[in-house]
């Protein structure tokens, strides 16, 4: 015998589904807000827009092969600690020389 619609078995099936569904779109809504922090922190360090911040964050992920939100949230830490994993550091460097500094408006030459 098959199931009809309104099945309390279909309905906690249901449940368990919009479940999962609700903590994945938190993990997002977090990861999101990591990624951003991380994309504020190397624009004012390197000086280079948002959109340039995001690329150096996705060259640093790339080159240490580490997920870029983990990237994200080692540079959080490191902007409240100053303790940043080497590997992560010098990839963050040389990011930074390769698509920074962008000139300030307004700002003399250098």
């Amino acid at each position: 015998m098959g199931r009809t619609p309104g099945d309390p078995s279909d309905e906690a099936d249901r449940l368990l589904e919009l479940q999962a569904e609700i903590e994945q779109l938190k993990e997002a809504v977090t990861s999101h807000a990591v990624v951003d922090q991380a994309i504020g922190m190397v624009v004012a360090l390197g000086r280079v827009t948002p959109d340039l911040g995001w690329l150096i964050l996705k060259d640093v992920s790339q080159h240490t092969n580490i997920k870029l939100r983990n990237v994200a949230e080692l540079v959080v830490i490191w902007g409240r600690t100053g303790e940043m994993p080497g590997e992560i550091r010098t990839e963050l460097q040389d990011a930074l020389e390769r698509y920074g500094p962008t000139q300030i408006p307004g700002a003399p030459p250098e």
